[in-house]
């Protein structure tokens, strides 16, 4: 079933599962990621406002981009936002725009599918047990099930950070905010990725020191990984492994490299959220304390503090 558009919901209040906040020490705080994103006044409806101009040749237009302004809204992604204004799903002050090149303010009066634009909820954060056999991604050219389809039906328009490939399982963060989602994802922010990752054969732990170095595979340059060997298992072996960047494949193909097939990749944190007890295919929303203590974020009003309930996925 695909999922119908954004809509409001009353937001679940985690049990013990999701984000016990471990150590984090050596990141970079995000205080200023998403403080803006709550900030940003709606835009306001002006019947006699004048239609805002693209930027010129060597200009610093004011305002900022359409399709930023949507992300931020939570109507899409700023690519997927770029589709729709091609589609001619987006007006600003009345006129039906063909092109993202197009810088917009809080007095623009704009419209998706004839509707005005509300203005942007606070930033909020879903953990999402993701299963294997589906794609983080919102359309699948080949027809595979993606993580939006399974979704609850209940939940608001949400974005991934990150992703995690089709075989893969485990922590997928959610979120209702475009620019919380971008901030979350660079490798500046110094948050540690930790996934249980299992392989076969039967390996040493000094097989893992390429690794801890840094690797260098196909002319593209890894940064050093924290892996530990926890155990053997069979004819295959347990570890985990820490990294602080989200490459395309980036375990399986350095396991690869030293001679082990990953069959089983689990994350189980992302930065200070963790997996926890969360069952495959549940979500649960992040408390908003422990989003004002990791991201700086204004207190939440009574009405959008979560409730203790986490989601259940569809087919339960």
């Amino acid at each position: 079933m695909t999922r119908k558009p954004a809509h409001t919901i009353r937001p679940p209040r985690p049990s013990k599962t999701g984000a016990k906040p471990p150590s984090t020490s050596g990141t970079k705080p995000l205080a200023k990621a998403v403080a803006s994103s709550a900030a940003k006044p709606a835009p306001k409806s002006q019947p006699n406002a004048a239609p805002a101009t693209a930027a010129a040749p060597g200009a610093t237009p004011a305002g900022e981009r359409i399709a930023k302004v949507l992300s931020r809204a939570g109507i899409a992604s700023r690519r997927d936002a770029e589709i729709m204004i091609v589609e001619g799903r987006i007006s600003v002050n009345g006129r039906k725009l063909t092109s993202p090149a197009l810088n917009v303010s809080a007095a623009d009066r704009i419209e998706v599918d004839g509707k005005p634009l509300n203005a942007p909820e606070p930033p909020r954060l879903w953990l999402y047990h993701k299963p294997a056999g589906l794609v983080t991604t919102a359309r699948d050219e080949k027809g595979r099930q993606t993580i939006f389809e399974a979704l609850p039906e209940d939940l608001p328009r949400v974005m991934s950070v990150g992703r995690l490939d089709l075989t893969s399982e485990g922590l997928l963060l959610l979120t209702n905010d475009g620019g919380l989602k971008r901030r979350m994802e660079l490798p500046a922010t110094g948050w540690l990725r930790r996934y249980r990752v299992r392989m076969r054969g039967i390996p040493k732990d000094e097989d893992f020191a390429p690794l801890r170095a840094g690797l260098k595979i196909d002319g593209e340059k890894f940064q050093p990984m924290q892996v530990t060997l926890d155990r053997q298992q069979g004819a295959n072996a347990w570890a985990t492994v820490g990294l602080r960047e989200g490459r395309n494949r980036e375990i399986r193909r350095a396991m690869e490299s030293i001679g082990f097939s990953v069959n089983r990749l689990i994350r189980i944190s992302y930065g200070p959220f963790q997996l926890g007890q969360l069952q495959p295919g549940a979500v649960e929303e992040v408390r908003a304390k422990i989003l004002r203590d990791q991201l700086g974020l204004a207190e939440a009003s009574p009405s959008q503090k979560p409730t203790r309930q986490p989601r259940r996925p569809r087919n339960s």
